[in-house]
């Protein structure tokens, strides 16, 4: 056991009402309870109690923002250091996969279908095996994980550590049918015609968004969502530049400076960055460099070509000025959000989206198909782990209810 955890462990003021619970985790992770249990040396009983409230615990403690989240709400931050939960949480979680043997559960006699095996899809895929539901999972890619795959770098989520989840799935009794596109050969229907009970959508946003701009069909253009599934097959060259600056934005960045690049440089079209600070500290420390005030106006032979933005005084873009700016590059790689595909809203009657293609849901997590749920990214539009979770959760409560399982 390390003991830099148990020194932090030690560090904890067990409050009374703990900020870093209630105010700033999205599945409220009972994290005095957690640490008391692993002071005590029963770190099963710990592992237990954050597998229950968050399957994706171990996942959580490698690519949450920690500290906006939990360790930005710890009492110890406001004057000094706040706890150090995610390492807790990590050897916790860790430890407990690999000790845990999890019982198939005694069949319910229902059926799920879970169309995407992402954060969300794999959650409610746990929380609907461990009530005795019947789960397939069908996964359009070959492996499993979704975003945690193929979304984010190996260097801030191993692989392994994503694919550990395949035991669980299969002690559980978990089915998954991998390249495997739900909205192409099968639909929605054909899930319900063939004796599933319910049906969960967690297909995440996988379609980037353009900027309306010539040039994006070049050769030496990429899409970060489409890079980062896999770096390895892009010709990036030397000098890479980067149109964005959200989280997506810096993992590319961090990746093509491990793939190949020497200098990379982030765009952002206004006084400010969209991404977490860590994520931005980490990017600046691999060598990527930020600037700031420019907006893409085309992308050329040489490279993109930006006009100079108008600020406002608190660094908001208010306009565009008349001059201009060409960058040299090797490669452009375009990180400017994603939105939902529309596969299956195309081939599912009833199954409404907003104006901005995600899904629309109840409290419940129902959409506007009946027996069909939904949650994650393909809902919310991109957003975290432990908020796909936390949508998940919902969700799969209100499958289950509306299965007749609980009340």
């Amino acid at each position: 056991m390390a003991i830099h955890i148990v020194e932090e462990a030690n560090r904890c003021l067990n409050c009374k009402r703990p900020s870093c619970q209630l105010k700033g985790c999205p599945v409220h992770t009972p994290i005095p309870e957690v640490i008391k249990l692993f002071k005590e040396r029963r770190i099963e009983e710990a592992g237990k109690l954050l597998f229950d409230n968050n399957p994706m615990s171990l996942i959580c403690s490698h690519v949450c923002n920690h500290s906006e989240q939990c360790e930005g709400n710890c009492v110890l931050g406001r004057k000094g250091n706040s706890v150090h939960f995610s390492s807790i949480e990590a050897y916790i979680s860790d430890t407990y996969l690999d000790r845990v043997e999890f019982e198939k559960p005694e069949p319910n006699g229902k059926r799920v279908a879970i169309i995407g095996a992402g954060p969300a899809g794999l959650t409610v895929a746990i929380i609907c095996a461990r009530a005795g539901c019947g789960v397939t999972i069908f996964e359009q890619r070959p492996e499993i994980g979704g975003v945690l795959e193929y979304g984010i770098p190996d260097f801030r989520l191993p692989k392994q550590t994503v694919r550990r989840f395949r035991k669980v799935l299969k002690d559980l009794g978990v089915r998954v049918r991998p390249s495997t596109t739900i909205g192409g050969a099968l639909l929605i229907d054909d899930l319900f015609l063939d004796g599933y009970d319910s049906v969960f959508v967690g297909a995440g946003a996988w379609r980037a968004k353009t900027l309306g701009i010539t040039g994006q069909a070049r050769g030496n253009v990429y899409f970060g969502i489409d890079y980062l599934v896999d770096p390895r097959s892009c010709e990036i060259g030397r000098k890479v530049a980067v149109i964005g600056v959200g989280n997506v934005a810096m993992d590319v960045a961090r990746t093509a400076l491990r793939s190949g690049a020497r200098e990379v440089t982030l765009y952002s079209n206004w006084g400010g960055i969209s991404a977490s600070s860590d994520e931005v500290e980490l990017a600046e420390l691999d060598g990527a460099q930020i600037e700031y005030g420019l907006s893409i106006d085309q992308i050329n032979d040489i490279g993109p070509l930006f006009r100079r933005s108008k600020l406002g005084e608190d660094g908001a873009f208010v306009g565009i000025t008349d001059e201009r700016i060409q960058v040299a590059c090797d490669t452009v790689i375009i990180c400017v959000s994603q939105v939902p595909k529309n596969k299956l809203t195309l081939t599912t009657r009833g199954l409404a989206t907003t104006e901005g293609g995600t899904l629309i849901v109840s409290e419940s997590g129902e959409t506007t198909v009946s027996g069909v749920f939904a949650a994650g990214d393909v809902v919310t539009g991109p957003m975290t782990v432990v908020h796909a979770v936390a949508g998940a959760k919902t969700a799969a409560a209100g499958m289950l209810r509306y299965m007749g399982v609980a009340d």
